[in-house]
């Protein structure tokens, strides 16, 4: 248990949690010795004695340590303490593109560009450097406060040119990112990647994903069969050439997709420019699924001549395609007569083996008996009787039709005609063939799900549930628990439920995240809630930013519910008191003088 102040290393002192997951914890720390914050990512106890497990672990440090680029959060070291395994990065302060999406909804198409043009350039010089990240999503992105991005967690990263890494066709990825070839068990290339971001592009633009479902299955398939939803339909606003950018990312046709993230890069550079505005739709040049068109043969056609050819010309290829047709046509007779000879001599053999042997035999043939169901003793003296001699070493299969102990087969089988004398094999059972089940929590149900239906033939089915700490942060396809528990002896076609986090979305902390007012009403549009702002005058924070809430931090978002801010407003000028002018209100001595010559005038 790591906790707060304990050092690792020796160097390296604990401030806080900052991220749980499902193989690693991550925590702020401060290097001593250098003097910096630094993000430190510790194994989880229960899996530093695991060595799959922590292979994958040090592969990450391993992956990200040769990389060094301004969008790939720099790796610092990497280490074991007394059997905590660790990782030391760079700690960048900002926040998850995920949660950037969840508060904003959807970003500006300069802002997506930007992001994406970061993202691209960062993953090119991964690729340069053989390294597939193979798990692309926002959850994997973090932004600072100035836009840098910053790509993180290689944890199930692949060495292009490695040999030993084990599972690398597995199914690892987050479904809602995942190419169709990941999807399907195939390997992964720079252009599994490829998808992935084209994926991300389309969330930043439209505040959604492309593919929903029930479970993480159906999302898969979705991601092999389905077209992706046109973003201009959505919002025609969008220039083509985005959505170009997006269609040929997202290819499911590896072949049609980008060569490169450097292609990519350089095609988003130039989206905006007016001459491509209102480009073209990016037709794909080879078919998205492999029966969806067929080679298409140029025919010429009879009236065309051969160009560039006189009449001595065209003679000479006549007789050299002659030629070849002879050619043809005796090596086709020669191998005609081969397999003649070849099936001939087989055939005499078999009437030499069937017929002529046992005819020239003195030992008579008799059939194998049935021993199935019978014990091992009732099934040898059963063969013994017939004049076979059995085989001294007992073999055995697995049954789901036979007992334990009892007899399964023989070999040669029941019912063959073998010589007295021959020896004969017998099978016993050993019952139907069983599995232990492990822990499956914090792997990728998808990835077992398919590994037990295609190995050990359970039915796997994968449902929602409420997760225990509803503060921990969980992939939607992580699981959390399991219908049988670790240790489990199972067979074939046994039932197995995983369990995923019944994700909810709940209500963010405004005030400490320093939202603004607009933000709110993003947040209400999205969910559909009822704005009401209250006004209050202070001082102490910007004008606009939210300072109070009506729903509780982390209670669920509910679709129709009213939800009222408070929002920080400048205080009032109170007026200025006039003062009355003395000179005025008060006559003068001379005024007073003239008044009165008036009033005498007038008598």
């Amino acid at each position: 248990m790591i906790t707060k102040g304990q050092k690792i290393n020796d160097r390296y002192e604990i401030i806080r949690a900052i991220g749980e997951g499902g193989m690693a914890n991550v925590y702020l720390g401060h290097d001593t010795i250098l003097d910096r914050n630094v993000a430190i990512k510790v194994l989880r106890g229960d899996l530093a004695n695991d060595e799959k497990f922590v292979r994958r672990f040090q592969r990450e440090a391993l992956s990200a340590s040769s990389l060094a680029h301004p969008n790939i959060v720099e790796m610092y070291d990497v280490g074991e303490d007394d059997g905590t395994y660790y990782i030391v990065m760079e700690y960048v302060d900002g926040k998850t593109l995920k949660q950037l999406l969840k508060k904003r909804g959807t970003l500006t198409l300069s802002e997506a560009i930007d992001i994406m043009s970061q993202l691209t350039d960062g993953m090119a010089h991964a690729h340069d450097s053989y390294i597939i990240h193979r798990d692309l999503k926002p959850q994997n992105i973090m932004i600072k406060d100035d836009g840098q991005i910053k790509i993180t967690d290689f944890g199930i990263a692949m060495a292009l040119n490695s040999t030993q890494l084990t599972q690398t066709n597995s199914v690892m990825g987050s479904v809602h990112y995942l190419p169709p070839e990941q999807a399907s068990g195939k390997g992964c290339t720079i252009k599994s990647d490829i998808y992935s971001m084209g994926i991300i592009f389309y969330e930043l633009l439209s505040g959604s994903l492309p593919f929903r479902g029930e479970n993480a299955v159906e999302i898969a398939l979705k991601h092999m069969r389905d077209p992706l939803p046109s973003l201009r339909d959505e919002n025609p606003a969008i220039p083509q050439s985005i959505e170009n950018i997006i269609r040929r990312a997202t290819a499911k046709n590896p072949k049609n997709r980008y060569e490169s993230a450097r292609e990519m890069h350089e095609d988003l550079l130039t989206a905006l420019n007016d001459e491509r505005m209102n480009e073209e739709v990016y037709q794909y040049k080879y078919p998205e699924n492999e029966n969806d068109g067929k080679k298409i043969k140029k025919v010429k056609e009879e009236s065309e001549e051969e160009p560039f050819l006189d009449e001595e010309e065209k003679t000479s290829t006549d007789e050299i395609a002659t030629k070849i047709e002879d050619v043809s046509e005796k090596k086709n007779k020669k191998l005609i007569i081969i397999l003649s000879i070849v099936f001939g001599v087989i055939f005499l053999a078999l009437v030499f083996i069937f017929f002529i042997m046992p005819a020239l035999s003195n030992k008579k043939a008799v059939t194998v008996p049935d021993c199935q169901n019978l014990k091992v003793s009732q099934c040898e003296k059963k063969l013994q009787k017939l004049g076979f001699e059995v085989n001294t070493q007992i073999k055995t299969v697995n049954s789901t039709k036979v007992k334990k102990n009892l007899v399964v087969k023989t070999d040669p089988a029941k019912g063959r005609s073998i010589k007295k004398g021959s020896k004969v094999t017998i099978y016993k059972s050993v019952g139907e063939e069983t599995f232990k089940l492990e822990d499956y929590t914090g792997m990728n149900s998808i990835e077992v799900k398919t590994r037990l239906e295609e190995k050990v033939g359970l039915v796997v089915t994968i449902e929602k549930k409420e997760p225990a700490d509803n503060t921990k942060e969980y992939d939607d396809d992580e699981i959390i628990g399991q219908s049988l528990a670790e240790g489990s002896e199972v067979k074939k076609g046994d039932a197995l439920i995983l369990y995923i986090p019944n994700i909810v979305d709940t209500f963010p902390n405004m005030a400490e995240e320093g939202w603004s007012l607009s933000d709110v009403e993003t947040f209400c549009n999205k969910y559909g809630l009822i704005l009401e702002k209250v006004e209050q005058e202070t001082s102490a924070y910007a004008e606009g930013t939210i300072i109070g809430q009506s729903r509780t931090v982390g209670s669920t978002i509910i679709k129709g519910t009213t939800l009222r801010v408070t929002v920080a407003v400048k205080p009032k000028e109170k007026p200025k008191p006039v003062v009355p002018d003395k000179e005025k209100e008060q006559p003068s001595d001379d005024s007073s003088e003239d008044d009165n010559e008036d009033d005498s005038n007038t008598n």
